[in-house]
């Protein structure tokens, strides 16, 4: 029986990254990316892992890198498609976010992340997951403390636009999930310049991992 395979989007640090280890280890062959071509510890693992884990370089807004790197894997059969890739630009309130920030953190967390699902959709085993990383901060009914109002919205958006798909797709096989990772490496990714690590939310059929109301 041959390896089953995931594609994880945004694999080179936190979340990506363990996802990637987890797979690796359980005998899967992964394909993880990371942005630009910087040595990342994904690189590290792919080097322990004897060629069970590979590294493409994907700027998921970049609509020309997607298509590229979907014509590199039209060979392979996808068991998992998984989009983990988010920013945040501070919190700031509404009112003083510059437009281009705005636009900046809607289209990397929300807009980027379904066009690799859409792109890649086809890659996927009748019977395989398309999932991608939601948040607890994109929850409407959980947001009583307000703040980081970009993040909110795009996760936000990001739920939206994954329930459309599954009402789009609703005679596909394929599982979909919005992931809830829980509270981790808050600091780290505060740090980071990445998003708050809270997730929520799933869309329909199955679901690994905590959910959340919308």
């Amino acid at each position: 029986m041959s390896a089953r395979t995931a594609l994880i989007v945004g694999a080179s640090r936190n979340l990506g990254l363990g996802l990637a280890t987890e797979y690796a280890q359980s005998g899967w062959d992964v394909i993880g990316t990371v942005r630009g071509s910087r040595r990342t510890a994904l690189h590290d693992l792919a080097e322990a892992s004897r060629g069970r884990v590979m590294v493409e370089s994907l700027d998921t807004t970049k609509p020309e890198q997607v298509t590229a790197l979907r014509e590199r894997l039209a060979r392979h059969t996808l068991d998992l498609l998984f989009v983990n890739a988010a920013i945040t630009r501070g919190d700031i309130p509404i009112g003083d976010v510059p437009e281009e920030t705005f636009a900046e953190v809607m289209v990397t967390n929300a807009l980027s992340p379904m066009r690799v699902v859409e792109s890649f959709r086809s890659l996927v085993a009748p019977t395989g997951t398309i999932g991608v990383m939601s948040s607890r901060q994109g929850s409407i009914s959980l947001n009583t403390n307000g703040g980081q109002d970009v993040y909110r919205a795009s996760k936000s958006a990001l739920n939206q636009l994954m329930r459309s798909y599954a009402a789009r797709y609703a005679d596909a096989a394929h599982t979909l999930l919005l992931i809830c990772p829980g509270c981790r490496s808050v600091a780290g990714r505060a740090r980071s310049g990445r998003g708050p690590a809270c997730g929520a939310g799933c869309t329909r059929r199955s679901c690994t991992g905590s959910t959340m109301p919308a």
